[in-house]
């Protein structure tokens, strides 16, 4: 996927996030994410600060633009951006750097982009979960949202990874 098309989607899927943090609350226990299968597939010739940059500038935005604690997703985002070239070295192996290649489910697989997004999801909830109940809430409805959440943004983070990394491992290179 060429660069315009990319962050066009990119910010297309923003506003699907803006959209679900403001008019699709299923219930207290469920906080529905996309943001972090977005900057797990930030393009891998894109380094780390830009990486961390992407992500403070998105989470700031849904921030701004949704109902929630100005900072919060920015605060959760940032983490998964910093841990997202290790997360990718450790789940698909230093080939996908020497050879220069995007992830995506086709070349990768379900199961290893489902071991990736699980993982930044997990970073994001945590920190999501933690600073959003300021140590308010008990440990069993922290961890009932946070099964709940992990559940519900894995499925939506798998459509995710199709629609931003859409590519085919067979054909004609691009």
């Amino acid at each position: 996927m060429n660069k315009t098309r990319f962050f066009t989607t990119f910010l297309l899927l923003l506003l699907v996030q803006i959209c679900i943090a403001n008019f699709f609350r299923l219930s207290q226990y469920v906080t529905l994410s996309i943001l972090p299968a977005m900057i797990l597939l930030i393009p891998i010739k894109h380094g780390n600060v830009t990486a961390l940059l992407i992500a403070f500038v998105t989470g700031l935005a849904v921030d701004l633009l949704s109902d929630g604690l100005l900072g919060l997703n920015a605060l959760a985002l940032v983490p998964v951006a910093f841990c997202r070239l290790g997360i990718i070295r450790l789940i698909f192996g230093d080939e996908v750097f020497a050879r220069k290649e995007d992830i995506s489910i086709p070349r990768q697989g379900v199961w290893k982009m489902s071991v990736a997004i699980f993982m930044a999801l997990a970073i994001f909830l945590f920190i999501y979960i933690w600073a959003d109940g300021a140590g308010t809430r008990p440990l069993w409805f922290n961890g009932i949202r946070f099964a709940a959440s992990l559940a519900g943004s894995y499925i939506l983070s798998i459509f995710v990874a199709n629609i931003l990394a859409p590519e085919r491992t067979s054909g004609a290179r691009r």
